[in-house]
């Protein structure tokens, strides 16, 4: 069986090589460095799981939820966004925008797979 497919957009390299490691022996993990590129990868590929930096550039990951959940082919993909930012107002503007989730850093490879795990039903 496959393994599932998972696209991690965060600008930050350490960040995606972090999750990476944490998550690579049981998904297949694409990355993208900006909110512009994880729009584009995610209408290119079938992806079961976004995990998504807010603060990007080119595209913030606010902006790039509400685009993604916004279109027909990929409305049905979760978004997980994943900050350094953990006020109360990013997390309800997440929600509003579409966004499923969030987990703010740092976070422990524990509580990611916990959360990813809520969202990705394994078949």
């Amino acid at each position: 069986m496959p393994k599932m497919k998972i696209l991690i957009a965060d600008d930050e390299e350490h960040v995606r090589q972090l999750v990476c490691g944490i998550l690579d022996k049981d998904y297949q993990i694409v990355q993208a460095k900006n909110g512009e590129e994880a729009v584009k990868e995610s209408r290119e590929q079938d992806f079961d799981l976004i995990l998504m930096d807010i603060m990007m550039p080119k595209l913030d990951g606010l902006a790039a939820c509400c685009m993604l959940k916004g279109d027909k082919q990929t409305s049905a993909i979760p978004i997980v966004m994943l900050t350094g930012v953990g006020y109360e107002l990013n997390k309800k503007l997440s929600q509003q925008l579409g966004a499923d989730g969030y987990i703010t850093k740092p976070f422990s490879p524990r509580e990611l797979r916990t959360k990813i795990n809520e969202f990705i039903k394994r078949a």
